[in-house]
């Protein structure tokens, strides 16, 4: 069942807390962050998710109202699953961009900070359990401040949006840096989130200190496509997005798992997967796809004028490494590291991985 971001954390954050009751500026500040809203807003949401979870304000089993003071989660509760990480916590707040899209971010760790830039399919919230990134989030926090967001259209953040596109994402990274207060920091790019890092580099080069480029591309599949086939296969990627979330049908979408995680095991082929079709709708998998395929930022990669480390597998099946070479050899100075690995998203297990943070921190430094 889908429902609005707001209502979700709401959700989250009572059960989370169900050993106490809650006041309601404590809701408000864990859900609108720092913008004003009435008593009447969360009532609102409070209503809406009690008929989502099948409660309502008379018989209130699920969500108690403590009159005067705020509500409380009451349904008996079972944890099943991993252990939680010792130390390892996150905040998840919201900002709202001129177009009145609300966007989901979250900060954790500590240190100096550290911005990530959205890539493909996000979800705050899941990805702390989910054994494809809740590594990359506990590597990432060890010695920083990790701020990271889900973009327009996935996660937590709004899925009904009227503006799809490139330039709106990199409004939304604008928008999110302000929200946490962040002057100047390094900026990381994972994926097409490297075209958008770039981007906001070039636009803002003031606050970017360093950049970080994973698995990035200067062009989409097809504003890089030179023939035929080249292009029937860029299409290809619409086609079997469209149907493989139109129809629920795994076999669809085991594709983008084979090619993001061609060296992954069978349980991270299904995890890839359920993360994937939690975090859209069939309609917004398309347009992003469809946004991806027509990034072109190789005019704005010459302007960089921070420096840039580049980390790209291999035998990325995904983007190739012709396309790390290409950025490498367009932003001035840049440094390019390929790693030894097939993966697109470099898995816990794998050496990769471990190089892939000490270069990181090599770069960075101590901040």
């Amino acid at each position: 069942m889908h429902l609005e971001p707001q209502v979700f954390s709401l959700l989250l954050h009572l059960i989370r807390n169900r050993d106490r009751v809650v006041a309601k500026t404590e809701l408000m500040d864990e859900v609108w962050g720092d913008r004003y809203v009435s008593d009447s807003a969360l009532t609102s949401r409070i209503k809406t998710l009690r008929r989502a979870v099948g409660d309502d304000g008379n018989q209130q089993r699920i969500i108690a109202t403590v009159h005067g003071v705020g509500y409380r989660f009451v349904a008996e509760v079972v944890e099943v699953g991993h252990e939680p990480v010792v130390g390892r916590a996150q905040h998840i707040r919201y900002c709202v961009s001129l177009d009145g899209v609300h966007v989901a971010y979250a900060v954790s760790g500590s240190g100096p900070p550290l911005v990530k830039a959205a890539n493909w399919l996000t979800h705050l919230d899941l990805e702390w359990s989910s054994p494809i990134w809740a590594h990359w989030l506990d590597g990432l926090s060890r010695h920083r401040t990790l701020v990271r967001y889900d973009e327009r259209g996935c996660g937590l953040s709004d899925w009904e949006v009227s503006d799809f596109s490139f330039d709106a994402w990199v409004n939304d990274l604008e928008l999110v840096v302000n929200a946490a207060g962040l002057d100047r920091f390094p900026l990381l790019g994972v994926s097409q989130g490297g075209a958008v890092a770039i981007a906001y580099a070039v636009r803002h080069p003031e606050r970017v200190s360093h950049l970080v480029l994973a698995g990035a591309y200067a062009r989409g599949r097809l504003a890089r496509a030179r023939t035929e086939e080249e292009r029937e296969e860029a299409e290809l990627d619409l086609k079997l997005g469209r149907i493989g979330w139109r129809h629920d049908d795994p076999t669809f979408r085991q594709v983008f798992a084979c090619q993001f995680l061609p060296d992954g095991t069978r349980e991270l082929w299904d995890a890839f997967n359920d993360l994937q079709r939690a975090t859209t709708s069939t309609e917004n998998v398309v347009r992003f796809l469809d946004v991806f395929a027509h990034i072109d930022v190789s005019a704005l990669a010459p302007h960089v004028r921070c420096p840039t480390l580049i980390l790209h597998s291999r035998g990325d099946l995904r983007v190739p490494k012709a396309q790390a070479q290409e950025l490498a050899a367009l932003i001035p100075d840049s440094e390019l590291r390929l790693l030894h690995s097939r993966n697109h998203v470099l898995t816990a297990d794998e050496p990769a991985w471990q190089l892939f943070l000490s270069e990181v921190d090599r770069f960075l430094g101590d901040g």
